[in-house]
């Protein structure tokens, strides 16, 4: 297990290098911006010592290999320059904006595992019975349907008719938090709660489908094992045979789609925050992209590929855990 997991770090590290090395080219070298260019005006007689100052400022009149040496240093501590457009430090943004992302999507993350897994269980073990065909027709609706979709139906029948037809506002349909925030902490955390419930509740109905029908199909193939069919010879009962021997089988692919879905937090549900106005890091990164925004989305793509990375090394990591055949096979 020792020598399967230095195996699994120092590739990790390798691929953390050549990402970061391609984040540095695709930002520094194949589409270089001047911060003066993002910040005034070309059409304006802008003092020519203003834009050296700027440029000096964004270490812009640096050699190639200086602005590489201090990027590495800059990303992995975790100073991220200042930002073209709100001339801010980009951590100190970041971290204003990551709760929001967070809470949003570590929710619908957590709550979409929560129903679509059961219901994928169920799924298989009545295969072919009316509850299999209800569970397949959902998912592959709500599969096939565009998130945003979903999101402003929801919008529409519950804020807008339910305030029209019954005089009150069942959700909100825009912020985190009521303008001004309530003084008390436990109705302030309420008020979170009401304002982040709708925006989860459309993205658990456009996922748990997908999450389901993942589910039921892994469950299928493992029923199918001829240890299956060795456990039901000795009489085991259905449900020990289901979950103890077939369902814990298939833990280390729904672990690894649990642990991709993780840096997804990071970048957010950029079309959710824009549709809810939600200040999360994905209406910040569609943002940065109208500018657009260097700095914002280097430090962003960065922790996305830091984040992606760990995962998958935490993943390897609970594979060698969950199933001792890679264990077996690492030391042969």
């Amino acid at each position: 297990m020792r020598e399967y997991l230095l195996k699994r770090i120092i590739v990790s590290i390798f691929i953390l290098w050549v990402v970061v090395t391609l984040n540095f080219v695709i930002f520094q070298v194949v589409s270089p911006v001047s911060p003066e260019d993002t910040y005034l005006p070309l059409d304006l007689d802008i003092p020519p010592e203003v834009r050296d100052m700027m440029r000096e400022l964004y270490g812009l009149n640096d050699p190639l290999h200086i602005r590489y040496i201090k990027y590495l240093r800059n990303m992995f501590t975790f100073d991220f320059g200042i930002s073209f457009q709100s001339r801010t430090p980009v951590v100190v943004e970041m971290s204003r904006r990551l709760p929001a992302t967070v809470l949003l999507l570590g929710s619908s993350m957590v709550a979409t595992i929560l129903v679509g897994t059961p219901i994928g269980i169920l799924a298989a073990s009545k295969r072919g019975s009316k509850t299999d065909i209800a569970t397949i027709g959902a998912g592959l609706f709500t599969w096939g349907v565009p998130v945003f979709y979903i999101q402003l139906l929801f919008m529409l029948f519950f804020s807008y008719y339910f305030l029209k037809i019954f005089g009150v506002q069942l959700f909100p349909v825009r912020g985190i938090y009521s303008i001004p925030p309530p003084g008390n902490p436990i109705a302030f955390m309420v008020d979170v709660a009401w304002h982040i419930a709708l925006p989860v509740i459309t993205l658990v109905v456009g996922g748990f489908g997908s999450w389901a029908l993942y589910t039921r199909n892994i469950l299928l193939d493992a029923l199918t094992q001829d240890y299956i069919v060795t456990a039901r010879a000795k009489g085991l009962t259905e449900r020990t045979v289901l979950y103890r021997h077939a369902f814990r089988s298939t833990l280390p692919p729904i672990v690894t789609i649990i642990a991709l879905s993780i840096p997804g937090i990071i970048t957010g549900a950029m079309i959710t925050e824009w549709i809810f106005t939600l200040p999360g890091i994905g209406r910040w990164y569609l943002d940065a992209l109208n500018g657009p925004d260097y700095p914002v989305l280097q430090a962003v793509l960065f922790m996305y590929a830091i984040l992606t990375i760990f995962c998958n090394l935490i993943a390897d990591l609970l594979y060698g855990i969950l199933d001792p055949r890679i264990r077996v096979g690492v030391r042969r």
